[in-house]
């Protein structure tokens, strides 16, 4: 299983989300929007289109990390990822 995880460095929750999947063996891409201008793009694309992102828009939030399954779906929650 591979799982794409876009987020940042900066934020503990990306990476306590890291350091799982590494517990779980899980192959992980990492899109860090805080070094790389593509990956932030590509957030901001799903973070501006996807149903998902309502109440993080609406509540002011950021929405990282997102994760990213092999099948393309998108959850915020680690622990739909075994």
């Amino acid at each position: 299983m591979k799982v794409t995880v876009i987020g940042s460095h900066l934020c503990k929750d990306t990476v306590d989300a890291l350091d799982i999947l590494k517990n779980k063996k899980i192959e992980v891409e990492f899109l860090n929007i805080s070094e790389d201008l593509t990956s932030l793009k590509k957030y901001l694309s799903y973070r501006e289109t996807e149903e998902m992102y309502n109440e993080v828009r609406k509540n002011g939030g950021i929405g990282i990390p997102l994760l990213i399954l092999e099948d393309g779906t998108k959850t915020f929650d680690i622990d739909k990822i075994y």
